[in-house]
């Protein structure tokens, strides 16, 4: 078995955009069918035999859930031929069920690899996160703060008034009054009702999506993978977990997390070089979703590495039989 150091990002990323397109196509059949469980069950499916068909001797660690909650890419799933270098994968086959199957914007499939060992094993909690793009100065906003210093020492930073402040914040009952102290500072607010990978990454292309900032509480496997998307694109995202019982303790102690207060930086999450792929699976700010032509189908895919910087948007069009 090959080590980490073997790591080829250039070559594999080609193999991790296939996945993720694999993932998308498989879903797609699902898009407005109004069954949540057999769209991401499709795309894990999908995901899955692609990933075994990678020369990489991968572990899963951001799952579909563990051993006992999932049948498939479960944390801890040995993934790929077993003759490549050993990677650490992160992957959510469907980020956005209730959005495919409901037919609204912002549904991808999102997956990263990187070097064994990189990759935070989060537990299923919940995670406290705030995240802004790239451009600015280390810490120049921080968990610390209240939701209106963080407004207002981002505006400054941009050289603006909060007014010229867009927040993304996930529509939960949990925010409302995270929500209601933002407005109060005059900023603008993009609610989403799923899908915080998607709303974290818009953090780093403010010039299209429009939104500077994102902040609230969201799965905490979903915050390794908007790291490690922000690793590639630039920007700053911190992350605390959030327990609400004795049982979540308990999975964050099997996960191997034992200060339960610490505040995660973005390289905390992400810590070697990472590779990073979505597909859009309904049209949203980032990538536009799957087109279907007569005896055709389009998916578009980003794909980005942490080491250049690169970020690239593939096209696919594939016959339909």
């Amino acid at each position: 078995m090959a080590d980490a150091a073997e790591f080829q990002d250039r070559l594999l990323s080609l193999g991790l955009a296939r996945v993720s397109e694999a993932a998308a196509l498989a879903s797609a059949r699902l898009i407005g069918r109004g069954d949540e469980k057999a769209a991401d069950l499709a795309a894990v499916n999908a995901m899955r035999e692609q990933l075994n068909l990678l020369d990489i001797a991968g572990v899963v660690v951001i799952g579909e859930g563990e051993r006992d909650e999932a049948p498939m890419l479960f944390i801890g799933e040995e993934v790929g031929t077993g003759n490549g270098p050993s990677v650490d994968i992160a992957l959510d086959p469907l980020e956005g069920t209730t959005l495919t199957a409901k037919d609204m914007p912002n549904a991808l499939t999102v997956i990263a690899m990187a070097p064994r060992g990189s990759l935070l094993h989060a537990p299923d909690v919940y995670m406290d996160k705030l995240a802004v793009g790239p451009g600015y100065a280390p810490g120049v906003v921080h968990l610390g703060m209240s939701a209106t210093e963080r407004v207002l020492a981002l505006a400054k930073a941009k050289g603006g008034t909060a007014a010229d402040i867009t927040v993304c914040v996930l529509e939960r009952p949990r925010h409302e009054a995270m929500i209601a102290e933002i407005r109060a500072t005059g900023a603008a607010i993009r609610l989403i009702t799923d899908g915080d990978v998607a709303g974290i990454i818009h953090c780093a292309e403010p010039g299209i999506t429009g939104i500077d900032m994102y902040m609230g509480q969201g799965g905490a496997p979903e915050g390794v993978l908007a790291a490690a998307a922000l690793k590639c694109m630039g920007g700053q995202l911190q992350g605390r977990l959030m327990f609400r019982n004795d049982d979540e303790r308990a999975r964050a102690r099997r996960a191997g997390i034992t200060d339960f207060d610490r505040i995660y930086e973005r390289d905390d999450l992400v810590r070697g070089e990472v590779i990073f792929a979505a597909t859009g699976v309904t049209s949203g700010s980032m990538l536009p979703g799957i087109k279907r032509e007569p005896g055709f189908v389009e998916t578009e895919t980003i794909l980005m590495r942490s080491k250049t910087g690169s970020v690239r948007r593939m096209r696919y069009r594939s016959p339909v039989a």
